[in-house]
C-alpha cells in the first residue's frame, strides 16, 4: 500500500512537472529574435494569417506552432489591431499575443520641415504615418471642416507648424488634424501672442509673412531685417511686390527670374497688384522664420534687393533710387549668367 502511495506520487509530480513544462514551452520561453530593428506593420483589414505570415517570413519566430496554438487560445485571431509595433529580442509569446492584442503601439517619430505645399505635406504623411494623402487633402480643402477650426483652405497649411510629432501610425486623419490643432494652439503662446499683437498683426499674419521671408533668403541674419521691410511696407500701405508671392501665383517655385509678364497675372497672391497681405501662407514656415518675423528688426528700410555676387545676401535700401542702382547691378549680373 504504501508503495502504491510513492507511485501515485510520483505519477502526480510528473504529471505536474509535465504541465509546468508545458506552459513554460508555449508562454514563457523566449521565442523571439531579433537584431536591430524589430518594427512590424499590421496594415487596416489584415487577418491573423496575414499577421501570422509577416511574423513568420520576417524570420523573427523561432516556433511558429507555439505561437499559434497561444493565440488561438488567448483568442488573439479576432482581435487583430491595425498598427506599428516594435518586437523586442527574446520576447516570449505571452508577451507578444498581450501586446498585439492590446495595440500598443509604438508611437512613430513624425519630423517635417521645408514643405511648400500641402500637396507635399500630405505625402509625408502618407510615407511616414500611412495616412490616406487623398482624404487628408479632401478635408483641407473643404472650406466648412476647416472653418470650424479657425481657417480657410487658402491659409490651413499655416495651422500645422514644422516640428517633430510622436504620431502613432495609421493615426485616423481627423484625430491627426485635431492632434496637430493642439500643437498650433500650444505654439501660439502668450508671449508670441503679445508679440503678434504688438505689430499689429494676427498669428495667420505672422505666419503668412514669414513664409514670405523664409522664401526670400536662407540666411537667418536677414530674416528679421526683411520682415521689418515687409511690416514698414504695410504700415504705409504699400503694395508688399514680394517675389515668391508671384511664384506661388504662377504655380512655379522654379522661376529665377520674376520679369513683367509674371507681375501681370490675375490672382489674390500678386502683391504686386493687391494691396497687404496674401490670403495665405506660400509654403509651411519653420519656427525659427516665426520666431524671426516676431522679432523683426525695426529699422527705415523699404527695399531689399539680391547682390549681384549671388550669394544670397542682400543689399537695404531707404530710398528708391538707392534700390534701383543695387538692382540695375543684380540685373546685368543675371544678363551675364544668362539668367532670362
Amino acid at each position: 500500500m504504501k508503495k502504491t502511495g510513492i507511485i501515485v506520487g510520483l505519477i502526480v509530480l510528473l504529471g505536474l512537472g509535465g504541465i509546468a513544462g508545458g506552459y513554460y514551452y508555449f508562454v514563457q520561453r523566449p521565442n523571439i529574435t531579433v537584431g536591430d530593428d524589430g518594427i512590424i506593420f499590421i496594415q487596416p483589414g489584415d487577418s491573423f494569417e496575414t499577421v501570422m505570415t509577416t511574423l513568420i517570413s520576417s524570420g523573427y519566430v523561432k516556433n511558429e506552432y507555439t505561437l499559434r496554438k497561444l493565440a488561438e487560445l488567448k483568442k488573439y485571431p479576432s482581435a487583430v489591431k491595425t498598427g506599428r509595433y516594435r518586437l523586442v529580442d527574446k520576447m516570449n509569446n505571452n508577451q507578444l499575443i498581450n501586446m498585439l492584442r492590446a495595440g500598443r503601439q509604438e508611437p512613430v517619430h513624425l519630423t517635417f520641415n521645408n514643405i511648400r505645399t500641402l500637396e507635399d505635406f500630405a505625402a509625408i504623411l502618407s510615407r511616414q504615418l500611412g495616412i490616406d494623402s487623398t482624404e487628408f487633402l479632401q478635408l483641407a480643402r473643404n472650406a466648412e471642416y476647416v472653418k470650424k477650426l479657425g481657417f480657410t483652405p487658402e491659409n490651413f497649411i499655416g495651422m500645422f507648424i514644422p516640428n517633430t510629432y510622436q504620431v502613432y501610425w495609421h493615426t485616423p486623419v481627423e484625430d491627426f488634424i485635431q492632434r496637430m490643432y493642439k500643437e498650433y494652439r500650444k505654439f501660439w503662446t502668450e508671449e508670441r501672442l503679445v508679440k503678434a499683437r504688438k505689430a499689429d498683426l494676427s498669428p495667420m499674419d505672422i505666419l503668412i509673412l514669414a513664409s514670405i521671408v523664409e522664401e526670400e533668403t536662407n540666411i537667418a541674419d536677414e530674416y528679421p531685417v526683411i520682415a521689418g521691410v515687409y511690416i514698414n511696407r504695410l504700415n504705409k500701405g504699400w503694395k508688399l511686390e514680394a517675389c515668391p508671392t508671384l511664384k506661388f501665383a504662377w504655380g512655379d517655385f522654379s522661376i529665377r527670374r520674376v520679369l513683367d509678364k509674371h507681375m501681370e497675372i490675375d490672382s489674390p497672391y500678386n502683391t504686386y497688384k493687391n494691396t497687404g497681405l496674401p490670403p495665405g501662407p506660400v509654403r509651411m514656415p519653420s519656427i525659427r522664420v516665426i520666431d524671426a518675423v516676431l522679432n523683426y528688426q525695426h529699422h527705415d528700410y523699404m527695399f531689399f534687393c539680391a547682390k549681384s555676387d549671388f550669394s544670397g545676401s542682400h543689399y537695404f535700401s531707404r530710398t528708391l533710387r538707392e534700390h534701383n542702382r543695387h538692382a540695375n547691378e543684380y540685373h546685368r549680373a543675371l544678363n551675364i549668367k544668362r539668367i532670362y
